[in-house]
């Protein structure tokens, strides 16, 4: 089951949406783990001031990247297929205010799938 969330970005009301598909729809964009970039962006964040904006250039991308993945999951027609045309969309947002809402989205669709695979195993037990 897919999580939806529409989150304020730069003053715009923006759909995102997490789901099983999710990281194979990173995977084959960019080539990379959304888990692992996922992980690493939190830790990025967490080590970084906000009101200094010490976060590094891979991190902001890796940032852009999954929401952009996130967003044109939510409205593939509305959202380009360049995540730099999306982002021209916008004149500049704090990713302190839009990606705690991303990972809340990203924890709810993890926890709806585990549980889901709970309720399988539960079904499939003899």
């Amino acid at each position: 089951m897919a999580i939806r969330k529409e989150i304020t970005v730069d003053g715009i009301k923006v759909p995102f949406k997490a789901s099983a598909a999710i990281p194979r729809l990173y995977r084959i964009k960019f080539r990379r783990d959304i888990y692992k970039d996922f992980a690493a962006l939190q830790n990025s964040v967490n080590d970084s001031d906000e009101n200094e904006s010490t976060l590094d250039i891979d991190s902001l991308e890796v940032f852009e990247n999954i929401a952009y993945i996130m967003a044109k999951h939510a409205d593939p027609e509305n959202v380009p297929d360049n995540p730099d045309e999306w982002l021209e969309a916008f004149n500049t947002f704090s990713i302190y205010e839009v990606l705690p809402q991303l990972i809340e989205l990203w924890g709810l669709n993890v926890e709806t799938q585990a549980e889901s695979k709970k309720n399988i195993e539960k079904l499939t037990a003899r």
